[in-house]
């Protein structure tokens, strides 16, 4: 009997550190997928948007990390057409108030964010 409920904590005790682990990978993944954190003064500097465009700017993209923090979310399949979906309609928008030379720039500097955090 004894044996039996050592097998059994032994057993427990390696579910719950499996688990752990599982918790901390979605943690790190989820923070991966949260692009809010960006500092909107400098990307806004960056890109030399005026007084007009930094509001619908910054709308939209907190409209985008949103929606990629929902995504996180979800299994692998789901995720990344979510991100995809996310990334597309990100920069319909981003065209439409951006300047040629200044949507370039976006483009490029969310292309370098997204294979940094890994998620393209």
């Amino acid at each position: 009997m004894k044996k039996i409920v050592l097998t059994m904590v032994a057993l427990m005790s390696m579910t719950m550190t499996f688990a752990e682990n599982e918790t901390a990978a979605n943690l790190n993944m989820t923070e991966a997928y949260n692009l809010k954190n960006v500092n909107m003064t400098k990307l806004c500097q960056a890109l030399n948007l005026s007084k007009d465009q930094v509001e619908c700017f910054t709308e939209i993209y907190n409209t985008f990390s949103s929606e990629l923090l929902f995504a996180a979310q979800l299994n692998d399949e789901e995720r990344q057409q979510m991100v995809e979906k996310a990334i597309k309609k990100d920069l319909g928008y981003m065209d439409y108030i951006l300047s040629r030379d200044q949507y370039r720039k976006y483009v490029l500097l969310l292309n370098m964010t997204l294979l940094n955090r890994g998620l393209r």
